[in-house]
């Protein structure tokens, strides 16, 4: 596990990186103060268009919920997919969410009954569930992606994650151990939202096509 410093204009940021959301157990979410999760779907829960079983990751929602923890599917899939997923996850949630605008996760939160301080926002994409999660004030757990499969647009912005990422002292380098020391951002270094302008943003979470 990586567990990355917090600074207040960090909206890139992640908490917290995992390889998987089965990291994420009781005893991680109560050493955490958390009580309730927003989950990503494709490549966070479930590979990218895949409609298999993945009877692990049925389980592990199954032994969350049965341990006293809200989950919501929080997915810019589209609402079918989502609403497929849900059914055999267990849990409700919503597709074609817009991350990373804050709406949806008001409404994922709503749903929960939980504060955003006492949830997590779980996703595999820096530019859409991580920047969101923190703009919602919620902490934020960046997993890395299950498969390598995903639409174009979503190829690109890998490149800029790793970039991102980077300098705040995490070297992502494929399935490799997430194992990486803490890292402060330091006035003196290019903060690597400047990079960014909120058009690409907007336009990266509002592609046509785009199932994320």
């Amino acid at each position: 596990m990586t567990r990355l410093q917090p600074h207040s204009r960090s909206l890139l940021r992640p908490r917290v990186i995992l390889p998987q959301v089965q990291d994420i157990t009781p005893a991680f979410l109560e050493s955490h103060g958390l009580k309730g999760l927003l989950l990503d779907l494709d490549n966070t829960l479930i590979p990218y268009r895949s409609y298999g079983d993945h009877l692990e990751t049925v389980r592990w929602a199954s032994d969350l919920r049965s341990n006293g923890y809200a989950l919501y599917l929080l997915s810019n899939a589209t609402k079918e997919r989502a609403r497929i997923w849900t059914e055999r996850l267990g849990f409700q949630g919503v597709g074609l969410a817009g991350k990373p605008f804050r709406r949806e996760y008001r409404r994922g939160l709503a749903s929960v009954g939980l504060p955003a301080h006492q949830v997590a926002m779980v996703g595999d994409q820096l530019f859409t569930d991580v920047l969101g999660g923190n703009l919602s004030g919620m902490f934020t757990i960046m997993v890395q992606p299950i498969s390598d499969n995903a639409l174009p647009h979503t190829r690109l912005t890998r490149h800029l994650e790793r970039l991102v990422l980077k300098r705040y002292g995490f070297d992502w380098s494929g399935k490799k151990s997430l194992e990486a020391p803490p890292t402060h951002w330091h006035p003196e270094c290019p903060f690597p939202e400047s990079l960014l302008s909120e058009s690409l943003l907007i336009s990266y979470s509002r592609s046509p096509g785009s199932d994320r």
